[in-house]
């Protein structure tokens, strides 16, 4: 199982050998650092927590400081890392704390499934939400073009669970699976794969496959 944490930074479109236009989105993908493993033994779950990012020491509290003791970034003791993840490994895996890999991993071609958190649209209605019509805007009608109209039957003194209504929308944990890598760069930790992925620009994403294995 292969993974790797990233910022997105903007879509752009790139040309095939054949001539046909494919859009991609750009993604700094790493270094990362392997800043804890977990155990099933000890914490319940075989899992590796890996940092990505950079900032500086003084901002962090004790314990944080404690936690990402000797875990320096761009060979700066008062540098470590701005983001912490976890992610489920085998008991098998061979990753030690302060093991660092890029985007060398992955390789053009590799199909991947992208974890990130969508834009927030704050609370809005049924038109926006659930693309309701909305009612009529003549004969009668008067500013409730965009109401929902009725929300329950006369006999049953309740709402029906799952009933769609305004609410809070976006802001969610997504994931789009079998996304192409179409191209890597490791010189500029930089990875650019095919379509659209969750979440604003400068959005932390998670990039993983199950297959492979990461090499440091």
């Amino acid at each position: 199982m292969k993974f790797i944490l990233g910022r997105k930074l903007n879509m752009l479109q790139v040309f095939k050998e054949d001539g046909t236009v494919v859009p991609v989105t750009k993604v700094e993908a790493g270094p990362c650092v392997v800043t804890q493993i977990k155990t099933a033994g000890k914490d319940g779950v075989s899992a590796v927590q890996i940092g990505f990012g950079a900032q500086k020491r003084f901002r962090l509290n004790k314990p944080a400081l404690g936690h990402l003791k000797d875990i320096n970034v761009k060979n700066d003791e008062t540098m470590t890392v701005r983001v912490l993840r976890d992610q489920r490994v085998n008991e098998d895996s061979e990753l030690k704390r302060g093991d660092v890999f890029t985007a060398k991993i992955f390789k053009t071609g590799e199909k991947v499934q992208v974890i990130g958190t969508s834009k927030g649209k704050g609370f809005p209605g049924v038109v926006k939400r659930h693309g309701f019509h909305g009612g009529p805007a003549t004969h009668g009608h008067k500013d409730n073009s965009r109401a929902p109209g009725s929300i329950g039957a006369g006999g049953v003194q309740r709402v029906f669970k799952g009933m769609r209504m305004a609410g809070h929308m976006g802001d969610a944990r997504i994931t789009v699976k079998n996304l192409e890598v179409i191209g890597v760069n490791p010189d500029n930790n930089e990875m650019l794969i095919k379509g659209a992925l969750p979440g604003a620009r400068n959005s932390i994403v998670l990039i993983s496959t199950n297959e492979g294995k990461i090499e440091v």
